[in-house]
């Protein structure tokens, strides 16, 4: 009968402390970003795979589109660029 291979087992463990704080590289590395003069911002984004996502994404573009204060606000952006346009053609024509 041949001999049957016994597991290995990781030594190392039995003489370590699992329970104490372990060097933390992230917060080295969040350290180093605030030297920089960078602040960490965490942000919560739509998830365009949650159910209902393209639902509510529709209403929400019908709702906008028949708003009043939305056409308001587009005809004031195109009247802005129109106006932006013209002062940019008569800049160009001085030269």
């Amino acid at each position: 009968m041949g001999t049957v291979a016994r597991p290995q087992v990781a030594r190392y463990l039995f003489g370590m402390n699992l329970h104490t704080a372990r060097p933390d590289k992230y917060k080295r590395y969040r350290e180093r970003k605030k030297a920089a003069g960078l602040k960490q911002v965490r942000v919560w984004a739509l998830d365009p795979d949650a159910p209902g996502f393209r639902e509510r994404l529709m209403a929400d573009q019908v709702r906008i589109r028949d708003s009043e204060s939305e056409r308001a606000t587009v005809a004031f952006i195109e009247a802005m660029l129109m106006q932006d346009l013209s002062e940019e053609d008569d800049a160009t024509e001085a030269y």
